[in-house]
This record gives C-alpha cells, structure tokens and sequence, in this order.
C-alpha cells in the first residue's frame, strides 16, 4: 500500500513538474531572440562608432594633404581609403544583421539604419575608387591633373564622412530603440495573482 502510495505520488510529481517545462521553450526562444537582437544592435553601433572614426581619419588625412602631390602622400590616403570602406561594409553587415533581427517595435528604425549604411558605404567605396585614381594621377600626370585628382578625392573622403555620421546616428537611434524595446519586454507584467 505504502509503496502504490509512493508510486502514484511519484507519477503526480513527475506530471506537476513535466508540464511547466512544456511551457517554457516558447518563452526561452523568445528571451533568446530578444538577446539575439540586442547583441546584434550592440554589434552594429560598435561597428558604426569605427566606420565613423575611419572615414574621419580619411577624410582629415586627405585635408592635411591639400596643395601637396605626391605619390606616397597619396598612397596614405589610399590606405586610409581602403580603411574606411573596409569598415564601412562590415557595418553594412552589421547593420543588416541588426535589421533582420530587430524585435518588432524597432524593426522600421533598423531597416532605416540599414539603408543609411548601405549608402555610408558606397560612398567609401566611390572614395577609394578617387583615392586609387588620386595615386595613379600623382604618379603619371601632370601636377595639374594630380590636383584636381587629389581634390576629387577630398570631396569624396569629406561626402563618405558625412554618410557614415548618418549612418552611425541612425545605427545609434535604431540600437537604443532595441535595447528599450528588450527590457521592456523583460520585465515582468506585474505582481502575480493567485
């Protein structure tokens, strides 16, 4: 009789305590999707932070290089150059990462970022493509022809900083929103009732 009574009580634990745990992956994939974007908007602000850092690097660069040709003083912006669109698409990947996981709430200010970055970066990639030029004119043609290069690359390196500010400021507004978004949706709804 003892042992039946351990049996079934056994048996009713197991039930009380097999059933909670049906709920919970529901709520454990949603907590992971919300740290899943949050980490994702922590990467593209992080990611737009050094684009901005590097096209204004470029940008300054080519500024300190003005009235002066040559080819190693091209070269350094070239590299410079290289630099910023480098970082620039990693932010686009980022920021396209964030988007396609921005909660709900978030997900229009993220695409926005999205877009901003994908224009940020083809800037720096139209400011490379001066900058390849710039060494190419400082190397082979007159000083003329190397200056207007050089001057078209200024413009470009000075465009590619404008858009990548945009774009870090839209990533920052887009990632703030995410992380509000989270712990809202963290905390719990209220004191329980029974």
């Amino acid at each position: 009789m003892a042992s039946a009574a351990l049996t079934i009580g056994a048996c009713a634990f197991a039930a009380d305590y097999t059933a909670p745990a049906q709920l919970s992956p529901p709520q454990s994939s949603a907590q992971g999707a919300r740290d899943a974007a949050g980490r994702a908007a922590q990467d593209a602000q992080k990611a737009a932070r050094k684009a901005a850092d590097t096209a204004k690097a470029a940008a300054e660069k080519s500024k300190v290089a003005t009235g002066k040709v040559s080819k190693s003083l091209a070269e350094g912006i070239r590299q410079a150059a290289r630099k910023a669109a480098d970082a620039a698409t990693r932010l686009e990947e980022k920021a396209a990462a964030s988007a396609s996981q921005a909660v709900d709430e978030s997900k229009d200010l993220a695409r926005s970022a999205q877009e901003e970055s994908a224009k940020a970066a083809q800037a720096s990639r139209e400011a490379l493509a001066r900058a390849e030029e710039s060494v190419n004119r400082a190397a082979q043609a007159s000083k003329e022809e190397a200056e207007q290069a050089a001057q078209a690359t200024r413009e470009a390196l000075d465009k590619a900083d404008e858009a990548m500010r945009a774009a870090a400021k839209a990533v920052a507004n887009a990632s703030a929103r995410t992380l509000e978004a989270m712990k809202r949706t963290a905390r719990p709804a209220g004191p329980e009732r029974n």
